[in-house]
């Protein structure tokens, strides 16, 4: 059973995340898939996690005594297995980015949590526990390469960044947060090549609405010429940085037209919440001149 802590100082927000995360089919509060905890700032946090070892913790990010980020710095230094879910609220966006950059794995905005805090909270978890106890080195290698062709099934991202972050385990490229954040910022750029890319469902219908949105991704994944379009995915990992390439073959985009995902005005959006994570997260990115392509650099943490 996995635990959740949840950190925030407004008992109404702990409890509305704490019941979102109730209604997840796995359970919660002590049921058979997640049990949630409780702290109501960063202090008082720190001193829940010494005692329930939590799995993952989300947290606010304005608090007294220790806010989000002092937290999300704490945690990284003390249980860096452990990652950390941000949750944003206006006046909050400049601590978030310093969040991001400082160890935490995600966010969501509150005024999304009922729409994106149990799939975000599912993804992170999935992706932590992935290999926890296959971390053995192998001392000898220095590169692996892979490549592959996908179909535009979701359900092929989670093996393939299990499989990739297993390659960039055996290099030791970062710590248990560095693996987390990568695999974060490939699943956004495999998503966004099948959703936006290949099956050309813009962000634009999930603001209006998340069914609308779901729904349109399954009639395209059966429509032509949707269905006919593949993913592909090449890797290379050595021991001074790992190249991911996703490229897509839909219509494409202008790259010089996209907002600054890094402004902390636009983190609140839910267009570019991908690419936010992605820059955040990787040292270096870039598409090629139709949009359809987008390399990805994580060097080696020293």
């Amino acid at each position: 059973m996995a635990t959740v802590l949840i950190v925030d100082d407004s008992p109404v927000d702990r409890r509305l995340a704490g019941g979102l995360l109730a209604k997840h089919p796995g359970g919660a509060d002590g049921g058979p898939g997640l049990k949630v905890v409780y702290a109501a700032n960063g202090k008082e946090g720190l001193e829940v996690m010494a005692r329930e070892r939590p799995d993952l913790v989300l947290t606010d990010m304005q608090m007294p005594e220790m806010n989000g980020l002092e937290l999300v710095e704490a945690i990284r230094i003390q249980y860096p297995l452990v990652p950390v879910i941000l949750m944003t609220a206006h006046g909050s966006e400049d601590l978030a980015i310093q969040a991001l950059q400082r160890g935490a794995s995600s966010y969501v905005p509150k005024r999304n949590l009922a729409s994106d805090l149990i799939e975000t909270v599912e993804g992170i978890l999935s992706t932590s526990q992935l290999g926890q106890d296959k971390r053995r080195l192998l001392e000898s290698l220095t590169q692996t390469e892979s490549h592959f062709v996908l179909e535009n099934d979701p359900a092929l991202i989670p093996p393939l960044l299990g499989h990739l972050r297993e390659n960039l385990t055996r290099m030791n490229l970062c710590d248990e947060t560095g693996l987390i954040q990568v695999s974060v910022a490939l699943g956004e750029a495999l998503a966004n090549a099948m959703y936006h890319g290949n099956l050309e469902v813009s962000s634009d219908v999930r603001e209006r609405s998340e069914t609308e949105y779901q729904g349109l991704i399954t009639d395209r994944r059966r429509q032509k010429p949707y269905r006919e379009r593949r993913v592909y995915v090449s890797s290379k990992e050595t021991l001074g940085d790992v190249r991911y390439v996703v490229r897509d073959e839909g219509q494409g985009f202008d790259p010089t037209k996209l907002p600054d995902p890094t402004d902390p005005a636009n983190l609140e959006k839910t267009t570019g919440r991908g690419l936010l994570l992605i820059r955040t997260f990787m040292d270096e990115v870039f598409h090629n001149e139709t949009g359809s392509q987008i390399t990805m650099v994580k060097r080696r943490e020293r």
